[in-house]
């Protein structure tokens, strides 16, 4: 029993006949190939057997890591190192340049700490520092440094101008440097009356206390001055102002004496000088002056002396004047003098006065009248006429005048316990000197 069990062969064995089929046995398995390494990924289409599953953390971590590259052996040289450091030191310098000059651009045009209009002087030859130490220390800007450098980046230092400036509450560093390089600083003015003596004249500019620098040694012709007003900024010399009233003088009278009239008697410009000063010093009235000078022309193309008073008194006091406290005589008509157009024919040698443009351009082209006689009628103005008889008719009227306003004069001295103004009340033509023209 047991002998026929062991015949026969084992369930699952080769050989065994298993619910009527028999069981092959296996080929025996070939050698394994060498294959991809453990854990690589199998070709498409093929079957690994020996292929170890890993974490999806294991996938990503890299099994093999390339070393680091080394340093170059010229990146290790001190050379190299020294010059990367300058190289930073370089472009580290010029971001902070960059930042200076941005807040300094800031600091430079904002509000400046001024409350009040501050006037001040910069004087010639003064230095930027010294300029700008000035401003900050009459609290003009907030600081010096800041303003030179300002100036000095815009290329300002050479531009700034001596001069007296009037700066504004509130005003920038770069609006004051604005304002002294323009040169525009505060205006003054000195003014000249026409119908002054170059004496006269020397006083007033010598006597401006804005004026800088002494005056000429000489007194400049008379009649070669321009009276007007004359704007200045301080800094400027009286020598330059006097300068500037020659210039004026020899511009204008080129002018004039080219647009004259034709017939005049006069044959040079010195000459249109000398009787424009006659006729400035005879009326104050610029309407009246071409009729005063037609009374002149008339007279010269007839032959007649010009018969002038202020010509008197230029030839007794000459360019001083005469005294307040010095009365006009009668006699003074007879008395001979060069100036004296009583006693001289024609012109005077000199201007007796410094003539304006008016009293110029009214000889240039007078009116066209026959008047040869002119006294004051007592209200500044003068009445013509053309003959000896209406002449002496307008004077006696004038005397009667003359002698009602002496009159009021005393009795107003006596009121006020004062004789000031008598003489000026008492006068009757600009100066207040008597202004009749006669026929000897």
């Amino acid at each position: 029993m047991n002998d026929e069990n062991d015949n026969h062969p084992q369930p699952g064995q080769p050989g065994e006949v298993v619910f009527g089929r028999r069981t092959e046995a296996p080929e025996p398995s070939p050698p394994a190939a060498a294959g991809p390494p453990q854990g690589s990924v199998p070709p498409e289409g093929t079957y690994r057997t020996d292929y170890v599953a890993r974490s999806p953390e294991e996938i990503l971590q890299p099994r093999d890591v390339p070393p680091p590259a080394r340093r170059s052996r010229h990146a290790r040289n001190r050379l190299v190192v020294f010059l990367n450091f300058c190289m930073s030191l370089v472009v580290l310098a010029f971001l902070g340049m960059g930042a200076t000059f941005y807040f300094g651009k800031l600091r430079f045009e904002e509000a400046g700490p001024l409350q009040r209009a501050r006037t001040i002087v910069i004087e010639d030859g003064s230095s930027l520092d010294r300029i700008a130490a000035t401003l900050q220390g009459q609290g003009i800007i907030t600081s010096d440094f800041i303003f030179s450098q300002g100036v000095k980046a815009t290329r300002n230092t050479q531009a700034l101008k001596a001069g007296e400036y009037a700066f504004k509450p509130g005003m920038s560093m770069r609006e004051v440097m604005d304002t002294i390089v323009s040169g525009k600083g505060i205006i003054h003015k000195v003014s000249i009356p026409e119908g002054w003596t170059s004496y006269q004249i020397m006083q007033r500019i010598a006597e401006n206390d804005v004026l800088e620098g002494d005056m000429p040694q000489e007194v400049p012709l008379e009649g070669s001055l321009l009276p007007d007003t004359y704007p200045f900024q301080r800094g400027t010399t009286r020598k330059e102002i006097i300068d500037q009233m020659q210039r004026q003088q020899t511009r204008y009278l080129k002018q004039i004496w080219d647009r004259r009239i034709d017939g005049l008697p006069i044959s040079s410009p010195e000459e249109l000088v000398v009787l424009a000063s006659i006729v400035e010093k005879e009326t104050g009235k610029a309407d009246e002056r071409p009729r005063v000078a037609s009374v002149f022309i008339n007279r010269l193309n007839k032959g007649m002396r010009l018969q002038s008073d202020p010509t008197i008194l230029y030839g007794l006091f000459g360019g001083q004047g005469k005294p307040k406290d010095r009365p006009i005589f009668k006699s003074d008509i007879d008395r001979p003098t060069p100036y004296n157009t009583y006693q001289i024919d024609g012109l005077p040698p000199t201007p007796i006065a410094n003539p304006g443009i008016a009293a110029m351009e009214a000889v240039a082209n007078p009116s066209r009248t026959e008047d040869l006689y002119f006294v004051a009628d007592g209200t500044g103005g003068h009445v013509f006429a053309t003959t000896l008889k209406e002449h002496n008719d307008n004077v006696t009227r004038w005397r009667a005048i003359e002698k009602r306003l002496q009159e009021e004069a005393k009795k107003a001295a006596a009121e006020t316990g004062t004789a000031a103004g008598l003489e000026e009340m008492a006068g009757s033509g600009p100066s207040g000197e008597p202004a009749d023209t006669t026929s000897q």
